[in-house]
């Protein structure tokens, strides 16, 4: 494998394409549209990928930073500069939760410059799946976000400028070994906020390049992590302490066969509270109803398996509560404790052993 990844760099630091054209006026229009403050690891970040794309060679950089600290404005500014460079954006990310809030989140802040966003997931009907790559044949689609099915149709994967991965440790071998495939002359953006060693070991050996966001956003505090035997009193003055201040809880319980009576549990120690639980094997629209349902507020506290682990951005819950922690590996904790803490409230996060 080894051997693989380093034939596959000298291939990629040997071949030419056209560098992504800058259109200052325009970008700095874009730029000035985000709507908070960037940190200095931001700018840093941007000035070393706007580098990166300048060049004569492909582009493969690891942006390394904590959940909630920004890469995904860093990912829409470079995939902003491809597409006004005339080529198209594929955006791959692990789940189709992922998939559907990054298709939210650049199509709120690209949308409104004229670029088209489509995702391609498992809740579209094959008609919707054909509609898209008609307007990919037309020219009517700049980015393209999904799951590992967009890397299974090359019609997907016309005119590609720009690739950017979302938690490539993630994907499984024959997926990565596809990514590999398709990366030869294109730019690749790799996001992680937990990236593997391998990952690591390739950006200080010089083979990837890598950005660090180490800035929290401003007014961002760091999340109270409280390890705990399980404890039934702590879990309802926790989860009574955030809805009584207007916010919801994630309850992780990763186990399909026990977490309906798991949820019957907690329905019991708090029954005038609103409690669902999500699980990986229900059905695809099943889920996302109840996320747009939690996303939305009606739902006080979602009793999940760690299908929450990525991904998904719901600032109003600032409270998770993880039960048998010590079966988790500490990346799984470390991804599922940034599902918080993503507002200016402070958030908790009690991991129950």
């Amino acid at each position: 494998a080894a051997t693989m990844l380093l034939n596959l760099y000298v291939k990629r630091s040997n071949l030419n394409r056209k560098p992504s054209p800058v259109q200052r006026d325009v970008e700095i229009k874009f730029i000035n549209d985000f709507p908070f403050i960037e940190t200095e690891d931001q700018k840093t970040a941007w000035e070393e990928i706007s580098q990166d794309m300048s060049l004569s060679t492909p582009m493969d950089r690891l942006l390394c930073g904590d959940v909630g600290f920004g890469k995904t404005e860093i990912a829409m500014r470079a995939a902003f500069r491809c597409v006004l460079g005339g080529k198209r954006v594929a955006v791959l990310a692990p789940t189709t939760l992922l998939a559907n809030q990054h298709f939210a989140s650049f199509n709120n802040r690209m949308n409104p410059h004229g670029i088209l966003i489509d995702v391609v997931s498992r809740l579209q009907s094959k008609k919707g799946l054909d509609l898209i790559k008609i307007k990919i044949l037309n020219n009517n689609n700049d980015v393209l976000i999904g799951t590992h099915s967009l890397l299974n149709d090359h019609s997907y994967l016309a005119n590609i400028g720009l690739l950017i991965i979302d938690e490539e440790h993630r994907f499984g071998v024959s997926q990565k070994e596809k990514i590999k495939q398709f990366k030869t002359s294109i730019d690749v953006l790799s996001m992680s906020a937990t990236p593997i060693p391998r990952s690591l070991n390739l950006a200080l050996s010089g083979i990837y390049s890598i950005s660090l966001l180490q800035t929290p956003p401003l007014m961002r505090f760091p999340i109270i992590t409280h390890i705990k035997l399980f404890d039934e009193i702590i879990i309802r003055d926790a989860i009574l302490f955030e809805v009584s201040r207007g916010g919801q809880v994630y309850f992780v319980h990763n186990n399909i066969q026990s977490i309906k009576s798991c949820s019957d549990r907690l329905r019991k120690l708090l029954p005038h509270q609103n409690i669902q639980n999500i699980h990986g094997k229900e059905a695809a629209r099943t889920i996302e109803n109840k996320m747009e349902k939690f996303i939305s507020g009606s739902i006080d506290v979602l009793v999940a398996t760690s299908i929450i682990e990525v991904g998904i951005d719901v600032p109003n819950a600032n409270c998770i509560i993880i039960n048998n922690a010590h079966l988790f590996g500490l990346s799984q904790l470390y991804q599922m404790r940034g599902r918080v803490g993503r507002s200016h409230r402070q958030a908790y996060a009690y991991l129950f052993l």
